[in-house]
């Protein structure tokens, strides 16, 4: 009998979330580090058919690194990275698609196998994401940075909201793969954290979250014991910890992420481990969340 009360306790604990975010557009990347691990997915997907189900509006983009880099490294390419972004060429940009394919068609699938709905977007000939070639700054031969051509590698133009919203009005869930078009209709690949700002601000989300394989954002502690946590920042906070070096790797893109999606006018982002059960619930429905939650201010 006590369980049973523990568990009603629960439902009464998520109460007012739920009517809190009723009609809320809540966007979750998924990434693909996060995916790696035995049932994650599928928890998942198993919260984002809740959320569905309490008629919030979860939009979900996701990625597939690592298993692109086994196709790659099964068709002979080896993946080559240039300040974190995939160096690819034609044969490479093909490869990328169909992994994708693959991936999005998964994850729409089991929403719709758990009772849900949902429409996978994969580069589309109506492209829901503009996008055209980026071209970073390398340093040259002559000590200069110059626009360097690394390949099919994309940035977004613009995100076409209207295709989303119907889709959420008609309590479909979209799943967006990181790929876009420009107007001659080529295919890029673009990086899965900024796609997921990008779409957020678009779509002035309530929400941002981003699911990976780490706790947060991490502190080293001066005494040398294990990693603090810091579970709330604003905007002016994670600038300061960029400048001094405290976020690095690939929590960087995350943030810059989250601070264009802040600024362009979502309300909060959260970056927590989308390993632990139920994660995205335990965010979104109790008292006391996980991970770090960045702030509008």
């Amino acid at each position: 009998m006590e369980k049973i009360i523990k568990k009603a306790e629960t439902l009464i604990e998520a109460l007012p979330y739920i009517q809190a975010f009723q009609g809320k557009t809540v966007v979750v990347k998924l990434g693909g580090s996060a995916m790696t691990k035995p049932g994650t997915t599928a928890r998942v997907i198993r919260d984002i058919v809740f959320m569905e189900a309490v008629k919030m509006k979860p939009v979900l983009v996701h990625g597939g690194g690592s298993r692109i880099s086994e196709r790659m490294k099964a068709a002979g390419i080896s993946p080559r990275f240039i300040q974190g972004l995939r160096h690819t060429d034609a044969t490479s940009i093909e490869l990328v698609e169909e992994v994708m394919r693959d991936i999005n068609a998964e994850l729409a699938g089991m929403i719709k196998e758990m009772g849900g709905r949902a429409e996978g977007l994969v580069a589309r000939k109506d492209p829901t994401i503009l996008a055209s070639k980026h071209l970073p700054l390398l340093v040259g031969e002559d000590g200069a940075e110059h626009p360097t051509d690394i390949g099919f590698v994309g940035e977004i133009v613009s995100v076409q909201a209207r295709n989303l919203r119907r889709l959420a009005k008609a309590d479909v869930v979209p799943v967006i793969a990181p790929l876009g078009r420009d107007e001659e209709g080529q295919v890029y690949n673009i990086n899965g954290d900024m796609m997921a700002g990008e779409i957020a601000a678009a779509l002035k989300a309530e929400k941002l979250v981003y699911l990976t394989d780490v706790e947060g954002i991490l502190r080293q502690a001066e005494d040398g014991s294990e990693p603090i946590l810091l579970s709330s920042l604003n905007r002016r906070e994670i600038t300061n910890l960029l400048r001094e070096g405290v976020i690095s790797g690939g929590m960087i893109p995350k943030v810059r992420s989250a601070l264009c999606a802040l600024e362009g006018g979502v309300s909060k982002v959260h970056i927590i481990d989308g390993r632990l059960k139920h994660s995205l619930l335990l965010e979104i429905f109790t008292d006391r969340g996980i991970g770090t939650e960045i702030i509008n201010t």
